[in-house]
């Protein structure tokens, strides 16, 4: 069909392609066409019908999604004759086929155009074979329909999606695009590209759909403008996320510092830096400049800044005459890491699940399908008053900050942490009731679907205790870190008199080492997502136990802690973007490791020596793997591509 300025639509995608930065753009004249090219591909392949009218904008956005390897098109338009309808849970497309066979569950349909990763290539090729012959590709399950009637694209995406292979959905807002099938078609969906500014739109898309009620309602009104300036300045992603922790650190120092002034003056810092932290986030969208590395270091950097102000406030106390202000920073920083633990795996759980729809649920409902059916209906409520309730009782980071920010610029950094802990436990209980009542619901299990051991962060001595079966690795992590739970509410009960004997670190020690029991056990428990985090709790409550015993100062072992939450956080930064273990996670030497070494130091005499040593180490080997991952391992994969091609040979790229 011609457009309007005459040229053939399927020409114009050709060149919106290449706008949207397509190394190269190939007509393929059937499946089989196409199967020979994806089979040559080394790179990822974008493919579209000839039908589709959208912003080239559109086009970019599908082309440099961050969510995942594979993403398709969805709109929300009608199905048309041979069109593949699709049902979508938490952003992956579960299921796609003719809208009848999805048995009125469709949330889109197909928008005909799809990027696909170099490892789903093999499937891509398999699903276009197989479409042009009519049959189910092989691999994919038994039950599978075949491909359905109609365009190409459909079916060959139907195919794709048949093989099981993880693909996202991205979503057109703002922006337009439809599918056309007459010239009539194709004049309204070109007036309605016209209508819409295509800039105006992208910088609108950057602020996120759905955020919390403190960042959509006093950051996001103005960040723009912000992320805007930033990109006429030339300023990426990275350069505001610097710029953003610069900022915080300004403002722990001031809270450390004290006075009035300089406390108002820590709060403005605090939100301009929170500002800044949503910026980086909007300009990356904005100027679609997305990187593994920059998305590492945006995580790593949210957690460092916040517990950074931690040390602030902590310090900040204590200088004020409380006594206890390191003992609220330690608490804080414990608690947040435990519940980011518990927030990262339960993202898994429920991707996961959304993989595996038929494990969800019971035929009779019960408890964990009502939560689950509120939940959803909360969800859907946008902008309602039990939707901002639901958004803002778990005390995100913007509500934190927020928090932070009033009370120590109004009372000082001391009311500052009580609040940040009371408000923090209230949210840990009411997130960890529910998500275990639905994870039991759920029943699926997601550690063993990854390396259970690192992720646990199990060192050599893990590896070599004898597996314990029962009760069960949950409940072994949860046990051994009772002891040193106890300990510490005897030291902290005691007040002035002296902390127990240090032989009483062995005890603790014991306990907390019952926990290897689970190192080389399944992890298929309901709850054993929760594992992780149990872990974590056990080794930060056990050299915080050291510390106090070994008469460590507070604030080194608030030092040691978060070396340690470095380290963790790298962990669960590289599980979200799909990343392999750190280059040197071997020298960290496990919880178990770690822990022993600091009770044999305390033990002997030397707690403050041996604590800041391990953190130290611990640090350095932090450092160079990031060096490593990020920039020294790079280097030398693109010298031994750029040696190939210089050889003669086809880049592996």
């Amino acid at each position: 069909m011609p457009t309007r300025s005459g040229e053939p639509l399927a020409d114009r995608l050709a060149d919106q392609l290449r706008r949207a930065g397509a190394d190269e753009v190939r007509h393929a004249a059937d499946l089989d066409e196409l199967a020979a090219l994806v089979d040559a591909a080394t790179h990822p392949v974008l493919v579209t019908g000839a039908d589709l009218v959208a912003h080239t904008a559109v086009l970019r956005h599908l082309a440099t999604s961050p969510v995942g390897p594979t993403v398709a098109l969805v709109l929300t338009d009608p199905p048309g004759d041979g069109r593949t309808a699709v049902r979508e849970e938490r952003g992956q497309v579960v299921e796609a086929g003719p809208p009848e066979a999805l048995d009125g569950g469709a949330t889109g349909v197909f928008g005909g155009a799809l990027r696909v990763g170099v490892d789903h290539l093999p499937a891509l090729a398999a699903a276009a074979r197989a479409a042009t012959a009519g049959v189910v590709p092989a691999g994919a399950p038994s039950a599978a329909a075949p491909p359905v009637a109609g365009p190409a694209v459909d079916r060959l995406f139907a195919g794709l999606t048949g093989l099981g292979t993880l693909t996202f959905a991205q979503r057109v807002r703002l922006l337009v695009a439809h599918r056309v099938g007459d010239p009539a078609g194709l004049a309204a969906a070109e007036a309605a590209v016209a209508a819409v500014d295509e800039d105006r739109a992208e910088l609108r898309l950057s602020v996120k759909e759905r955020d919390d009620f403190f960042t959509t309602f006093f950051v996001s009104t103005w960040s723009p403008y912000v992320t805007k300036a930033s990109a006429k300045l030339g300023l990426g992603p990275t350069a505001v996320t610097m710029i953003s922790v610069a900022f915080a650190v300004a403002a722990a120092v001031l809270f450390g510092t004290g006075g009035r002034l300089a406390l108002v003056a820590g709060a403005v810092l605090l939100y301009l830096g929170f500002v800044l932290d949503c910026v980086d986030g909007q300009l990356a969208r904005y100027t679609r400049h997305f990187s593994a590395w920059g998305g590492w270091l945006d995580t790593m950097a949210d957690r460092a800044k916040e517990y950074v102000v931690y040390a602030g406030l902590g310090y900040g106390a204590t200088q004020a005459g409380f006594r206890y202000g390191w003992a609220l920073a330690i608490a804080a920083i414990t608690l947040q890491t435990v519940r980011h633990m518990t927030d990262t795996w339960y993202g898994v759980l429920h991707d996961e699940a959304a993989r595996r729809p038929k494990a969800v649920g019971t035929a009779g409902g019960g408890i964990g399908d009502k939560l689950n059916a509120a939940s959803n209906r909360v969800q859907a409520d946008t902008g309602s008053l039990s939707y901002w309730l639901k958004r803002t009782v778990v005390f995100p980071i913007g509500e934190r900050w927020a928090l932070i920010a009033i009370t120590v610029a109004l009372f000082g950094p001391l009311v500052s942490l009580y609040a940040v802990l009371g408000w923090g436990v209230l949210a840990f209980a009411y997130t960890g009731a529910l998500r275990t009542l639905r994870a039991r619901w759920m029943r699926v299990p997601v550690l063993d679907t990854v390396d259970a051991s690192l992720h646990r962060d199990d060192g050599p001595l893990a590896a070599r205790f004898p597996v314990a079966r029962r009760p069960g690795p949950l409940t072994l992590a949860v046990l051994a870190a009772l002891p040193a739970a106890i300990m510490l509410l005897v030291a902290l009960r005691g007040g002035d008199a002296a902390p127990p004997p240090r032989w009483t670190l062995l005890l603790a020690l014991a306990g907390l080492l019952l926990a290897g029991g689970g190192a080389r056990a399944r992890h298929d428990g309901p709850l054993d997502w929760l594992v992780p985090a149990a872990l974590r709790a056990g080794e930060y409550l056990f050299a915080i136990a050291v510390g106090v015993v070994g008469d460590v100062p507070a604030w080194l072992i608030f030092g040691y802690v978060f070396v340690l939450t470095l380290h963790h956080y790298d962990l669960t930064a590289r599980l979200e973007k799909r990343q392999s273990a750190p280059p040197l996670h071997g020298g960290t030497l496990g919880w178990e490791g770690r822990s022993v070494l600091l009770a044999v130091a305390a033990i002997v005499g030397f707690a403050g020596i041996g604590m800041a040593t391990l953190g130290t180490y611990l640090l350095v080997v932090f450092v160079g793997s990031v060096a490593l991952a990020w920039v020294v391992l790079p280097a030398r994969a693109a010298r031994a591509s750029a040696g190939l091609v210089g050889a003669g040979g086809r880049s592996p790229g």
